[in-house]
Order: C-alpha cells, then sequence, then structure tokens
C-alpha cells in the first residue's frame, strides 16, 4: 500500500495527503517517531492568520489533515486531488488499529468535560475489549496539570487525543509532547461528547453535502461568530486563485 505523503499548501499553512493517514501514523507508531497531527480547516486556517503562533505550530506537526470541506475545496479548486478526513474519523481508525496491534498499546485521553472523557474511554473500551485507556477532563487547577504530566511521564501513552478545542489543544500539545516524544498526539476537539453520546455528530447527507458546520451551529448556536470565518476564508481562497 502506497503510503508515501504528499505535502500542499492551503493559505500558507500545510496539508498533507495520503492514501492511509492511520496506517502511516501506526507506522511511526511502530518506528517510535513522535508525532503531531492537526486537524486543520477553514477557521483554524483563519485563526492562524491572526495567530502566528498558531500558524508556526500547524507548520511544525509532522502530519496536517485536511479536515474541513473548505480546505478540500480550496486544494481541488487547485486542481490537488483531495478527500475530506475528519479528525474524529481519523481517531477512531486510530482506536480500531491500536485494538488489532499484538501488544495492548496505553492510549490517553485528555479534554473534556468532567465525566464525559471517562465515559468516552470507557464507550470505547467495550467497543474494542483489546484497548487500555486512560482519561483525564479538562478542568485542572495548575496542581492538577503539574501532576498530569507526572503521569503521562511514567505512563508514555502511546497515542494521546487532546480534546481543548482549537487552538488550544494545539499550543498544549506543542508545549506538552516532550513529555511522550516517541507519541502519536491528536487534537480531536469535542470528540469526547460525541464517542460519550452527550453530543451527535452531523448526519451523513449534512457531511456529504459540506454542511457539518451547519449541523453544529444549529446544536450551538453560540458559536455563530466564529462561523464568520467560513466566508472570510472562502474569500481568501478566492484572492489566492486570482493572484
Amino acid at each position: 500500500m502506497d503510503r508515501s505523503r504528499s505535502q500542499f499548501s492551503v493559505l500558507g499553512l500545510p496539508v498533507h495527503i495520503l492514501d492511509d493517514y492511520a496506517g502511516w501514523l501506526i507506522e511511526r507508531l511502530h518506528q517510535g517517531l513522535g508525532t503531531h497531527v492537526v486537524t486543520l480547516n477553514a477557521e483554524m486556517a483563519m485563526q492562524a492568520e491572526q495567530n502566528p503562533a498558531l500558524a508556526n505550530v500547524i507548520r511544525s506537526a509532522e502530519l496536517v489533515i485536511p479536515d474541513g470541506s473548505g480546505v478540500v475545496l480550496y486544494l481541488r479548486m487547485r486542481g490537488k486531488s483531495a478527500q475530506r478526513f475528519p479528525g474524529i474519523e481519523l481517531a477512531e481508525s486510530l482506536l480500531q488499529q491500536a485494538g488489532k496491534l499484538p501488544n495492548s498499546e496505553p492510549i490517553f485521553f485528555f479534554g473534556g468535560a468532567p465525566g464525559v472523557t471517562a465515559k468516552a474511554a470507557e464507550s470505547w473500551q467495550q467497543k474494542v475489549n483489546r484497548l487500555s485507556i486512560s482519561a483525564q477532563h479538562g478542568y485542572l487547577s495548575a496542581g492538577e496539570e503539574t501532576e498530569l504530566c507526572e503521569s503521562l511521564k511514567q505512563m508514555q501513552p502511546k497515542i494521546i487525543f487532546v480534546g481543548l478545542g482549537v487552538p488550544r489543544q494545539e499550543f498544549w500539545i506543542a508545549e506538552h509532547r516532550h513529555l511522550c516524544p516517541q507519541s502519536i498526539w491528536v487534537g480531536v476537539g469535542g470528540s469526547f461528547d460525541i464517542w460519550a453520546g452527550t453530543k451527535d455528530r452531523a448526519p451523513a447527507w449534512f457531511c456529504d453535502n459540506h454542511l457539518e458546520w451547519l449541523y453544529r451551529l444549529y446544536q450551538e448556536p453560540w458559536r455563530w461568530r466564529r462561523m464568520l470565518a467560513l466566508p472570510q476564508f472562502a474569500l481568501k481562497a478566492l484572492g489566492d486563485l486570482r493572484a
């Protein structure tokens, strides 16, 4: 299977196109190569326009996947063959593949609300019996976060999912990945809520028609200001195309 990685630019940010993202990451896991995975969408790209520190974190990541429809459309307008691959689907594929490994590799969930993250971990351990998942919610005091860092250093989980929202999770991973230098670190946003059953993912029709953002806005109307990034991204994309 061809797992070579091609890199393209979206508003100056890297996006990698692979035939098999999860397989590429599992290979790196076997090789002991630490990896930061960023799931890039239009909203994050526009945040990076205003936040050079976030842009630097994205550029430093070993893998940036096209999570959002806007990113995919941007690439297609430039003749690049790309398919959207949501971060939650990458995370689920990684969990499924981790359950097939000869050894039960430790996995860590960090972020989300109290009770939610533990429930998400429990749900996955019921789905895939061989998984070994530890979980910690994201509402920690400074002292508790220090304890968490010590635990990570001792545990050395092989796969770490961080659900703190964008851009906090990206900064947190960049700051702490040295604690587990051979691990795969993935920012997973609100995936814990979906796995725990406290929120629903958009129905397939919305996803297939690039309208998952609309369903998310329906669920969380307070996000409307953040959604203004979508038309801003479209204007920037058109401007780049004309340049």
